[in-house]
């Protein structure tokens, strides 16, 4: 598994309009749907990958424990050609598994990826309820063990990404001083 931080885009910057299809329901689910005015975290996925097997159980608590206090949408642009692994069917079952309280969107011209600049996953960005980005970062500096090594056993508890979400809803600005999330690349098409 290669190891691809997230590109750590400027904060302030706008939060890219998009429409995709939700692989759950099948229903097109756009921005501001998910906004609704309360801010908005996107979260880009996939189903294959350690980083995200690691942490995909924090993620659908999250997704439990912030239902109706902010956005959420998790999106997955992984060349499915190369990676079957990850197409929506697989990605309905991983949502259907876990529980997702969250759209699970489908971005197969991998357009939406390329505007957010995506770059691995899991990749966080949030924004505040003006759609301005205030957090890309990690999730936790939990890490899995990787076959050539590394990883830790740190518990994956969601921290990082947990206190910019509470900085969020309680309408403050998170702490600037954001680590990078850590992961797969985003398996682009040629």
């Amino acid at each position: 598994m290669s190891k691809t931080e997230s590109t750590m885009m400027e904060l302030g910057t706008e939060a890219p309009a998009f429409e995709l299809v939700d692989v759950v329901s099948g229903k097109a689910v756009g921005r501001d749907d998910v906004a609704d005015g309360r801010g908005l975290l996107v979260m880009f996925l996939c189903v294959h990958c350690p980083y995200v097997k690691h942490v995909e159980r924090e993620l659908a608590r999250i997704g439990a424990d912030y239902e109706g206090k902010i956005g959420m949408v998790a999106i997955s642009a992984n060349d499915v050609a190369s990676f079957p692994e990850d197409s929506p069917a697989e990605m309905k079952a991983q949502a259907v598994r876990l529980g997702f309280k969250f759209p699970y969107l489908y971005d197969e011209t991998q357009g939406v990826a390329r505007a957010y600049h995506a770059a691995c996953t899991p990749d966080f960005f949030l924004y505040d309820a003006g759609m301005k980005l205030v957090y890309r970062g990690q999730l936790d500096n939990s890490r899995p063990h990787r076959p050539s090594g590394g990883g830790n056993d740190v518990p994956v508890t969601g921290k990082d990404l947990r206190a910019a979400l509470d900085a969020v809803v309680a309408g403050k600005r998170p702490d600037t001083n954001q680590r990078s999330s850590i992961g797969c690349n985003i398996k682009w098409r040629e």
